[in-house]
């Protein structure tokens, strides 16, 4: 369990890189697992948030952890497209079964 504020972004970020390697995986149950890991850790540093500050060190090494977290991002992202037009056209499918 993160004891600092820091230790917060550190944890998202770690399963940011959960996520990611998950989805190069192809394992889309996990990332959707880590991506429930993800908000739970970002609502808990949010409520620390009201009544913890960064110490100005931190504030650096919170802007690379945040970098990191969106270029995992970006990549799932990207890895996710063609899994998500399959699922669409699944769902298509289904629906025009329907009428």
């Amino acid at each position: 369990m993160p004891q600092m504020l820091i230790e917060y972004y550190k944890a998202i970020e770690d399963s940011s890189l959960k996520m990611l390697n998950a989805a190069k995986s192809e394992d889309w149950d996990e990332v959707v697992r880590f991506e429930g890991a993800c908000a739970v850790l970002i609502e808990q540093l949010r409520a620390r948030a009201r009544s913890e500050e960064l110490l100005p060190e931190q504030r650096t090494e919170k802007t690379r952890i945040m970098q990191r977290i969106l270029q995992n991002d970006a990549q799932i992202r990207y890895l996710a497209e063609p899994w998500l037009a399959h699922c669409e056209q699944k769902f298509d499918a289904q629906h025009q079964l329907l009428h």
